[in-house]
């Protein structure tokens, strides 16, 4: 809770506020049931109609001043709640912005939505209610319960009675509720994950006809969500009938030894069982207000981890600023990613000059975009160092060292928006020129020309209405729009035509002169006539060198090159 109480303190002017309208909402109503004895046992008793018109008007004004309490409160309310939401929504995504791939891996991209979404709800509930039942219902309850004394001062042993089993059941609903809320929002993040992986599949699902098998992932998550919220709920529907009839019996009781005695005035007596009833329906809200807070309390927790989470990537006092330049340098560098068994790469030792278009092939988790992965910094070697333009990649001022560098994904992420928004994220201010030419270099430029609006043609989320090749050239233009020192090519090309791939490479070699290429590929015909090939199995360096050196040397480029080729040695 420590949380929610740092974020009410910066709008603890409105909260206050809100509080005292809340507070005099709840005087107004504590006073009807006095007013009303008094109606009956000097109004009505007595036959006076002056007394009966008298405390009725007072009953009139004193209501009507509830009722603009309680609208001013709701307003200050919902504000509050929505403000504080929004800046925890702010807070954490700006946060996870500044987190590493290490700790995006480790707290999962799905739990971290849940959280953004779901919990910061939770909380934003849990302060809207303050603001409107949590603080109301314990000063009428406390309120009903002194006027009940002062109307009949003989039933205070049934009432601290009362409270006394009522307190009892309130914090047994707590202490078992708290870790069953926090299980239903593991299984909602489970849900999340379940549905977020077949959403960003569904293609290959139909392809594989695997609707069935999706559908049944899907039910057994949803029910594990169920049982969680069926269990936690369980514990609401034990304990609320039995405060609910606690209080209840109190009135009986209350009545019975009012009747019994005959000392009771009408009057006082309805202000009496008005006030019991006052009491039932406050400790009924509190004890859904403390089922809120158990919620929020288990939020708050969720929330708070992601707002602390601290970068894996240590980042240095005084970053280093040099003339960025493509020459690359990996000297001894291992890594393992956190939680594996096994080292994904070890003792990778390579020389790359600046200006080299350097191939980089290998079989399926041969450790290529893992190597390329750590020169942006996305993750920190665990061994050994990686130098870039003769400094040490970790001293380098990050927004430098990436601003040098282009990536383009094996997945091609495109976003919502024109096909121009998309080109400039590569930089926002590139001219109009300068979009053309890198579309062209990319092979971009003939269907971009075609689209309904040419590069204001917008598209939709992820570029579905674009196919494979299409995303991938666009991918590729918005990374030459940078006109990076460094541009790396995760396997972007496995989409497009041998021709098509052609065109691409030439392109890419004839107008990218000075830039260093990483071209991380499948496919031997795509390497083979880069500058340098740098061969990979299980994570170790097989072989480094051109096409003709490595058919010479390395077994492993010589199986790769026969097993998709064929035939002999080819210069």
């Amino acid at each position: 809770m420590k949380l929610i109480l740092e974020y009410i303190k910066r709008h603890l002017g409105i909260f206050l506020l809100s509080i005292l309208f809340l507070t005099m909402e709840a005087m107004a109503d504590l006073l009807q049931p006095t007013l009303m004895s008094m109606i009956v046992d000097r109004g009505i008793k007595n036959a006076d109609i002056h007394q009966i018109f008298f405390f009725g008007l007072i009953m009139l004004g004193i209501a009507m001043t509830g009722a603009v309490c309680a609208v001013i409160r709701n307003r200050f309310a919902s504000q509050v709640s929505q403000t504080i939401g929004r800046e925890l929504r702010q807070d954490m995504y700006h946060n996870v912005q500044q987190l590493s791939m290490e700790n995006i891996d480790r707290l999962r991209p799905a739990s971290i939505i849940t959280r953004i979404t779901n919990d910061v709800a939770q909380i934003q509930e849990f302060i809207n209610g303050i603001m409107r039942i949590m603080v109301k219902a314990p000063i009428t309850c406390i309120g009903a319960i002194i006027l009940i004394m002062i109307q009949t001062p003989k039933q205070a042993p049934v009432i601290a009675g009362i409270i006394f089993v009522v307190s009892l059941l309130i914090l047994g609903n707590m202490r078992i509720g708290y870790p069953k809320f926090g299980t239903v929002q593991k299984k909602l993040d489970r849900l999340n994950g379940v549905t977020r992986e077949f959403l960003s599949s569904v293609r290959v699902v139909k392809a594989f006809h695997a609707e069935e098998e999706e559908t049944e992932k899907f039910e057994r998550v949803s029910l594990e969500l169920a049982y969680a919220n069926m269990a936690a709920l369980r514990t609401m529907a034990v304990f609320s009938p039995f405060i609910n009839l606690t209080v209840n019996f109190g009135i009986v009781l209350l009545l019975w030894i009012s009747g019994k005695e005959q000392s009771v005035e009408i009057g006082r007596l309805m202000a009496s069982v008005n006030y019991m009833t006052q009491v039932l329906f406050s400790v009924t809200m509190i004890s859904n207000a403390l089922n809120t807070a158990v919620r929020a309390a288990a939020s708050s927790k969720r929330v708070k981890e992601v707002l602390e989470e601290k970068p894996a990537q240590s980042m240095p006092k005084i970053p280093l600023t040099p003339k960025m330049t493509g020459e690359i340098r990996f000297e001894q560098v291992s890594f393992a990613y956190a939680g594996a068994k096994r080292e994904s790469l070890h003792k990778i030792d390579i020389e790359i000059h600046a200006g080299e278009t350097i191939g980089i092939i290998g079989s399926t988790g041969s450790g290529k975009t893992t190597l390329v992965n750590l020169i942006p910094r996305f993750y920190d070697a665990t061994d050994g160092m990686i130098w870039v333009a003769g400094c040490d990649v970790t001293q380098i001022d990050l927004k430098l060292l990436r601003t040098a560098i282009a990536v383009v994904p094996q997945k091609s992420l495109l976003f919502s928006g024109t096909i121009r928004e998309n080109l400039c994220w590569g930089r926002e201010d590139a001219a109009e020129g300068e979009l053309k030419e890198a579309a062209k270099i990319a092979c971009a430029d003939e269907f971009i020309e075609q689209s309904s609006k040419g590069y204001d043609t917008l598209l939709g989320q992820g570029g579905v209405n674009l196919s494979g090749g299409q995303k991938q050239r666009l991918s590729l233009a918005r990374a030459l729009v940078r006109k990076p020192c460094i541009l790396i090519l995760d396997d972007c090309t496995s989409a497009l035509d041998a021709q098509t791939e052609f065109q691409v490479l030439k392109g890419l070699r004839e107008q990218t002169d000075g830039t260093t290429v990483l071209l991380v590929s499948q496919r031997i015909s795509t390497v083979m006539r880069t500058d340098r090939i740098l061969c990979m199995d299980h994570g170790c360096v097989m072989g480094y060198g051109t096409h003709k050196e490595l058919m010479a040397s390395c077994k492993t480029y010589q199986e790769i090159y026969n097993s998709q080729i064929g035939g002999g040695c080819h210069g």
